[in-house]
């Protein structure tokens, strides 16, 4: 087992990223647009693995135990993940009823055709997460769009508009909490408002919660499955070790039911369809939700500097705006005021000719045209280089 006293200074530890590490590395990150660009796109951080988990991976290789996990008896991840939601954000969750998933977009999208017809409705709260797009026009569904309010007046949910454009064929309401690209963790008011939309209409709500603990001071992850009953009753909580701990590639995460006959139903879907955990995802996430906490602390506080300074050096860049994020390692800037002041048509490709890979907002839907995301994970001196080249990237 990993010792705290084993543990790297934190400072060292993050600040000890370097771009010649980073590209040697290899991984989509880094390799996408070539070697004469900096990387700030997808959601992966740069940071070496937590001690904990790299314990934990050299355990499994020193033992040989590379076959099959074995999770019938006592499962480490439903058993981890429930001891860790109930440190973290007082969550008393049944170990029963949480399975281990690939990653949170398998169980996302078998639940949208399984609580579904072609034709129904499935709501995103816009701007969001690609694949949400994605997993719900690929399985013939309709896409009912719920926008944020503007992220100047706090990316905020439309309560009043979400009632107004759904009706009797909306099933599935895909909730991102802390928010993907906006950072916004939203209110236990806000909340508690779609779930009593929820209940009211009967839908199923998907709560993706992946980023629940990348949050900065002054804010608190509110699970929605916490809120009662019968909330519970018809919500799927999604998380993972994932980006938390920075290992996605061990693909692994959970899938917690908030009743048994919704665990049930999800069991119906043939066995193979679903695949099944690897051995490193299994202990890697299990020590990285014991053992990982103090390294956690460390990075929250790393990342928390490094958003401060992306506001401030985006605010020095002519016409390009953002509201700090409250959570995530992702910052969402408002280009459209570049753009129409220098009549580029895409603040991505603007960016990338000055040597920044971002993603673009167009993404994230219509309403993110004009928008970029920047992944400032990573360390103070490759993050002071990607704000550098974007401001040389700015006209004046």
């Amino acid at each position: 087992m990993y010792e705290q006293r084993d543990a790297i200074d934190p400072t060292t530890w993050f600040d000890s990223v370097d771009l010649a590490t980073l590209r040697a590395r290899g991984g989509a990150k880094w390799s996408k647009y070539g070697p004469d660009v900096l990387a700030a796109w997808v959601a992966d951080m740069d940071f070496p693995p937590a001690p904990p988990v790299r314990a934990a991976i050299d355990a499994v290789l020193e033992r040989g135990q590379l076959g099959y996990p074995w999770l019938l008896e006592h499962d480490p991840v439903a058993h981890g993940f429930a001891d860790w939601a109930a440190r973290r954000y007082g969550w008393t969750i049944d170990p029963s009823l949480v399975i281990s998933t690939i990653d949170v977009l398998q169980p996302l999208q078998a639940l949208i055709q399984l609580h579904s017809e072609p034709g129904d409705g499935v709501v995103l709260q816009t701007p969001i997460y690609p694949p949400f797009h994605t997993a719900i026009t690929g399985a013939g569904r309709v896409i009912v769009e719920n926008r944020l309010t503007a992220p100047a007046d706090g990316a905020a949910m439309d309560l009043e508009g979400l009632a107004a454009v759904t009706d009797a064929r909306t099933r599935i309401v895909l909730l991102c909490n802390p928010h993907n690209p906006t950072g916004r963790v939203f209110t236990r008011t806000e909340l508690q408002g779609l779930a009593d939309l929820a209940v009211e209409r009967n839908w199923l709500v998907i709560s993706d919660e992946i980023h629940a603990d990348l949050i900065y001071p002054g804010t608190t992850h509110i699970p929605f499955a916490s809120l009662g009953p019968e909330v519970a009753a018809r919500t799927v909580t999604l998380s993972a070790s994932t980006k938390t701990f920075n290992i996605a590639g061990l693909r692994l995460a959970v899938a917690v039911f908030g009743s048994a006959e919704l665990l049930a139903r999800y069991q119906t879907i043939p066995r193979f369809l679903l695949g099944g955990a690897n051995i490193m995802g299994v202990e890697a996430s299990a020590a990285a939700w014991r053992d990982g906490e103090a390294w956690l602390e460390a990075l929250v506080a790393y990342l928390h500097a490094n958003r401060d300074r992306v506001v401030e050096a985006v605010a020095a860049m002519p016409g390009v705006h953002t509201v700090a994020p409250e959570a995530t390692y992702l910052a969402w800037l408002d280009c459209r005021e570049l753009l129409a002041r220098t009549g580029e048509p895409s603040a991505f490709e603007l960016f990338l000719r000055g040597g920044v890979a971002l993603n673009d907002g167009a993404d994230f839907g219509t309403v993110g045209e004009g928008f970029v995301r920047l992944n400032f994970a990573t360390s103070r001196s490759v993050l002071d280089a990607v704000l550098e080249r974007m401001a040389q990237a700015c006209p004046s």
